[in-house]
């Protein structure tokens, strides 16, 4: 019995120190720039105005809509996705529109209950109302954007919360992607180190977003409770994670790089027991609706998250529209 409690106040700990410093992981290789072919789209919301970056399909179209969420440390001027990879590149080129929301620092891409009462937040997150609502109609009567059948995926912040979206606004996301995804927020030690790291990512307390730990919209928003959802809607899944092992990319030069490369192990590795939980609830529902992509290596970092969009691909194309 000792024993089996001392597991599980490590495994606390593990979580809470790794996902205190899930913003800081090793430095991409790709370009960290703007991207010129991208242009910016203003909405309305409750939050205030709210920037998206477009990139139209190359041939035109207006069926084939991706969104594409960032990781907890989101900026308020350009997506993760466009700083440090050039994935908008090759989806337009495979005729798909991109859609990257910028801003929501560690919210989760979530309606929250209250305005954070630790950082002097004004106005409560609404981001899945953005998303599904205003952005969306918005999209639709600028645009033309097909309002149905679109895709989402996200890394780690953002690949949970494309599951929420997906699992909740059926009819608007028929395919859901999630790279290295905390996919099983009720394990021991999840909410603790989630507190922590909303605490390090702007100060943000953690209360404001879904209540107290063990609330219902706590279980809302856990992919491991609502995935019979996304299997009784059948939504395409592609749900990939590292193993925690750096890779030939995550070259050390330097302390500070050694200790950026220790933290990205650490959240991969919390990151492949979430996802491999998840994976083991949706087998045991009998569906047969996801893919499942564990990597040979591959920590906490932008390249192997490009790379699962690559291997995503043609998975995505054909179910989109």
């Amino acid at each position: 019995m000792f024993h089996g409690v001392l597991r599980r106040s490590l495994l606390g700990l593990a979580a809470a120190v790794a996902l205190s410093l899930s913003g800081t992981v090793v430095a991409s290789t790709a370009h960290a720039a703007f991207d010129p072919d991208g242009s910016d789209f203003w909405v309305d919301s409750s939050m205030g105005p709210i920037k998206s970056r477009v990139f139209r399909a190359n041939d035109g179209n207006t069926q084939r809509v991706v969104y594409a969420l960032d990781g907890l440390r989101a900026r308020n001027d350009l997506s993760g996705w466009e700083i440090d990879t050039d994935i908008e590149r090759t989806l337009t080129a495979w005729n798909i529109n991109v859609v990257m929301p910028v801003g929501g620092q560690s919210s989760f891409y979530s309606d929250w209950v209250a305005a954070s009462n630790t950082n002097g937040q004004q106005v409560p997150y609404a981001w899945e109302t953005f998303l599904t609502r205003d952005l969306r109609n918005a999209l639709a009567a600028r645009l033309g954007f097909n309002p149905s059948g679109n895709g989402v995926f996200g890394l780690s912040m953002g690949g949970s919360a494309a599951l929420v979206l997906a699992a909740y606004h059926p009819d608007q996301f028929r395919y859901a992607g999630s790279y290295s995804g905390y996919l099983n927020i009720s394990a021991p030690g999840m909410r603790e180190g989630l507190r922590a790291a909303l605490l390090d990512a702007g100060g943000y307390n953690i209360d404001a977003m879904w209540g107290p730990p063990w609330s219902e919209l706590w279980l809302r928003n856990d992919p491991f409770v609502f995935a019979p959802l996304l299997r009784d809607h059948g939504t395409r899944l592609w749900i990939s994670s590292g193993n925690g092992l750096p890779g030939q990319r995550d070259v050390v030069h330097s302390p500070l790089d050694a200790y950026n490369v220790g933290n990205a192990m650490g959240l991969e590795a919390i990151s492949l027991a979430n996802t491999r939980a998840f994976q083991a609830r949706l087998s045991s529902l009998g569906a047969n609706n996801a893919v499942f992509d564990f990597t040979d290596n591959g920590v906490h970092n932008w390249p192997y998250w490009a790379d699962q969009v690559y291997a995503m691909l043609p998975d995505l194309s054909a179910n989109l529209g």
